[in-house]
């Protein structure tokens, strides 16, 4: 962590930018965390496809089957891997807010970039809006490092525009991941864009967000490896032509991808994203290893159909 609490906004909106991308968790054969494949996972990423930033024990990293201290070595790996090469978000979501905390100043300790926390399942809440306002209070009063906000469906519900907005003027939160439909964070970019970075993990939607709404950080998930290899850097190819202002070139490169999206996309079962994704690495040459209960792995089948959309996506190895 490189910046202050009264500075925590300016530094983000200065270096957290560009493509991030959610770390999937590799589990060796007998599930444990499998340390080295991680750290070459990361390397890979921030150097040869050119990551600007890693978010770290997410939903995509299987945050829900790892023990606290598994949790805390993985933000410790991911400092060390990325080196001088990218930054590190540290998730440091959970329902018990002593844990979120502990989490947290362990990410300041190893010396992440930032922090996500994810909203939390409320249960008999009738004043959601201020239960939600003082629980991020609490946490940015607690931890010295910026925060990024984090919304999706699986809480049972969505932060609004316009609470997002408040929780935007608390002195060191500095972005949102924001899971949610486009007219709402059409909305929040609106309203809040002049105190926190809004993002979303829809990677159809970047280019369309960095070119209407002003975009800069794509916050995020696992296309930015998925779609990509060293020798086929496409999403960084339109990210950057887009950034610069060469819409048409572009649209006309994001366009090439749809064969990619689509053998991603068609080839998924629903009940087994963690367990695709995973497979599809390990066919693009990363580690991807085993899930942990309750997700569930691949059959033979649901692989030979993987296997034969990616031979012919087109994505150059």
């Amino acid at each position: 962590m490189d910046h202050s609490r009264a500075n925590a906004k300016d530094h983000a909106r200065q270096y957290m930018k560009g493509i991030w991308a959610a770390a999937l968790t590799p589990f060796t054969e007998d599930l444990r965390v499998d340390e080295d494949g991680f750290r070459e996972n990361v390397r890979y990423w921030t150097e040869d496809l050119e990551i600007e930033g890693v978010f770290v024990s997410g939903k995509q990293g299987e945050f829900f089957s790892m023990s606290v201290d598994e949790r805390k070595r993985s933000f410790e790996l991911a400092v060390e891997a990325t080196a001088d090469r990218g930054r590190t978000i540290m998730s440091c979501s959970d329902q018990n807010l002593d844990v979120v905390l502990d989490l947290a100043r362990h990410a300041v300790d190893v010396g992440a970039d930032w922090i996500v926390v994810h909203a939390p399942t409320l249960h008999f809440h009738t004043e959601r809006d201020e239960a939600l306002v003082g629980y991020y209070r609490t946490i940015a009063e607690q931890v010295d490092i910026g925060i990024a906000l984090w919304s999706h469906p699986d809480s049972g519900y969505l932060m609004s525009p316009d609470l997002c907005s408040r929780l935007a003027d608390i002195e060191t939160v500095v972005a949102i991941k924001y899971s949610v439909p486009r007219p709402m964070y059409s909305e929040l970019t609106a309203l809040a864009s002049d105190r926190i970075q809004v993002s979303t993990a829809s990677e159809v939607e970047w280019l369309d967000n960095v070119l209407e709404l002003d975009w800069r950080l794509y916050l995020c998930s696992s296309p930015p490896f998925l779609l990509q290899t060293a020798s086929d850097r496409r999403m960084h190819d339109y990210t950057q032509a887009a950034f610069a202002g060469r819409a048409d070139e572009a649209r006309s490169i994001s366009a090439s991808l749809e064969p990619v999206r689509a053998a991603l996309r068609d080839t998924r079962p629903p009940d087994k994203p963690h367990a695709h994704q995973k497979y599809w690495q390990e066919l693009l040459g990363q580690v991807g290893g085993r899930v942990r209960a309750p997700l569930l792995e691949l059959t033979e089948e649901e692989k030979r159909a993987t296997r034969e959309a990616f031979e012919e996506c087109g994505l150059e190895l």
